[in-house]
């Protein structure tokens, strides 16, 4: 049987739809079949197409899938999706930033869901038939950003690849590097944010809250790139781990908001002066290993409201440099402690040197 452990793009979402996204020719009454007979274990214990799974379980299932009835073959043979239009394979596709043999990277735009749900009809998900190109399948999914949160996104180009960078992700193995503008200047020039997340009730799962006692750990370490006196300033994220809106309620919890982010920065989370009132939150780059032994290290431009917003506050995305990468073993752990940790200090208002 497959073993998995569940990633942290997975964390929280039903089983059934963990087989969706994982292993799509696994149809719903296989899941249910495979359940009832106990083929399928969460931490061991028997599992039901609706619970709900947690980053960090282990799943197994039946390695093979049970013969398909002669009506499920025939069913099969007219099924088919609704042909993308030229202007929807031309808009994907126009996307790409990097393409190989395993891998297709692209640069989302804000606005444009990874998947479907409800009231969504366009999302990356409904569109990666034009990106088939000579695969023998189209790409599959193995990360997510949120709607509102643009740059890069890597698509698997076949199932052994989407198996390896599920594994990359799920073991925290990717690096990701996240730009963004945030309300104010943090008090400590850089850190790591160390504050476990749940989901908060009375928002239905929609809105994710700091909870010390009984959430799941989340850790941010972040860097200020660069300030506009005490209003804004350009700040780089690197999640240590992948919560929902980790990044976004890092941000507020430690008092800089993203700007944007009317969810959880409220109406302080709005600059004037011809700033964008859309989420400045931006994929900036991805640093991940691939199938063939290299390596994928990609950056997205921004998009035309974030760089807009630099431009206005005199910020260059130019001097933006990313920090040297070292292999694991020899990257320093930083201090930490809840919240936020220090390892350097400027007061909070004065701009600091670009170069540095």
């Amino acid at each position: 049987m497959p073993t998995i452990i569940i990633a942290d793009d997975d964390d929280g979402i039903r089983l059934d739809r963990w087989f969706q996204r994982h292993a799509p020719d696994t149809s719903f009454n296989i899941v249910s079949r495979w359940a009832r007979t106990g083929g399928i274990r969460l931490d061991g214990a028997k599992a039901a197409p609706g619970d709900r799974i947690a980053a960090g379980q282990t799943l197994l299932y039946p390695d093979h899938l049970p013969e398909p009835s002669a009506a499920t073959r025939a069913r099969a043979e007219v099924e088919y999706r609704e042909p993308l239009s030229d202007a929807q394979i031309g808009y994907i596709r126009g996307m790409i930033i990097h393409q190989d043999a395993h891998a297709i990277v692209i640069n989302k735009p804000p606005g444009l869901a990874t998947q479907g749900g409800s009231g969504i009809t366009t999302h990356v998900d409904g569109l990666l038939d034009a990106l088939q190109f000579d695969a023998a399948t189209r790409p599959k999914l193995v990360h997510r950003l949120d709607k509102d949160t643009s740059g890069v996104l890597l698509l698997a180009r076949t199932a052994r690849a989407a198996a390896f960078f599920s594994k990359s992700f799920a073991g925290r193995d990717a690096r990701k590097t996240y730009w963004a503008l945030t309300i104010g200047v943090p008090n400590v020039e850089s850190g790591e944010i160390d504050a476990p997340l749940s989901k908060q009730p009375g928002t239905g799962g929609e809105k994710m809250h700091v909870d010390p006692e009984g959430g799941l750990k989340a850790k941010t370490r972040y860097r200020v790139l660069d300030r506009a006196a005490g209003r804004a300033a350009w700040v780089e994220f690197s999640p240590l781990t992948g919560r929902t809106h980790q990044i976004r309620v890092h941000a507020a919890a430690i008092g800089n908001a993203i700007v944007g982010d009317g969810k959880y920065g409220g109406k302080e989370a709005f600059l004037t002066g011809g700033i964008s009132r859309k989420l400045h939150l931006h994929a900036r780059r991805l640093v991940i290993d691939a199938p063939d032994g290299g390596r994928i290290d990609i950056s997205a431009e921004l998009p035309a409201h974030i760089a807009e917003s630099f431009a206005l506050l005199g910020f260059d995305p130019a001097l933006g440099a990313p920090l040297v990468e070292v292999p694991k073993s020899a990257t320093p752990k930083p201090k930490s402690r809840r919240l936020s940790s220090a390892t350097s200090g400027n007061r909070r208002g004065e701009r600091r040197s670009r170069g540095g």
